[in-house]
């Protein structure tokens, strides 16, 4: 489920808990958490209701000043049902501080080690861990489409790339760009 930075940071603020979405299907469940840039938002609650029974103050806890504006931006997806979610900050995402952690013990280099050489063997092009590492070592804030050129790739397999790099707390993402976290120096023989 995307959500607009601007819906994210009126959640962090306290000033939104309910989220509206037409769906075929829910792509979220009550209890579950997603990964957003404001941090873990929780999924307290998914519930399907007929648009008519959106109260006007379910639409001013979704951050609209009128039902009616609510109703209007689900009717511009005209399929699905509608549901309302509820949500809370929960919380840093884990990966900050994971990122932010240096100091490896030889377990957690080896565990390291053994995920990122699955994620060599499990690539269709073979081997690309190590590459990207050192390619985003040395060209810190580089736009991603530009290092996907150097590398011959198209940004959304890249960036794909990047992310499980960045899941295991060795990359972080800025704008434009990336660089090798702490924990990415700690584990890998690059050299600065």
């Amino acid at each position: 489920m995307l959500i607009k930075r601007v819906v994210l940071d009126r959640i962090a603020a306290g000033e939104i808990d309910l989220v509206f979405r037409r769906w075929r299907k829910p792509t979220v469940k009550a209890g579950g958490q997603l990964r957003t840039a404001v941090g873990m938002l929780d999924i307290l609650a998914v519930d399907r209701l007929p648009a008519s029974r959106i109260t006007v103050r379910d639409a001013q806890r979704a951050g609209y000043e009128t039902k009616a504006a609510l109703t209007r931006d689900l009717a511009s997806r005209p399929e699905g049902d509608v549901y309302r979610i509820q949500v809370a900050l929960g919380g840093e995402d884990p990966r900050i501080a994971l990122r932010n952690r240096a100091d490896l013990s030889d377990d957690d280099r080896a565990e390291l080690d053994a995920r990122l050489a699955r994620l060599d063997t499990a690539s269709k092009t073979g081997p690309w861990t190590r590459t990207y590492l050192e390619l985003l070592a040395d060209n810190p804030h580089v736009r991603a489409e530009d290092l996907a050129d150097s590398l011959g790739l198209d940004k959304p397999t890249f960036k794909n790339n990047v992310r499980k790099l960045k899941a295991l707390g060795l990359t972080i993402s800025h704008s434009p760009g990336y660089e090798v976290s702490p924990r990415g120096w700690a584990d890998q023989s690059l050299s600065r």
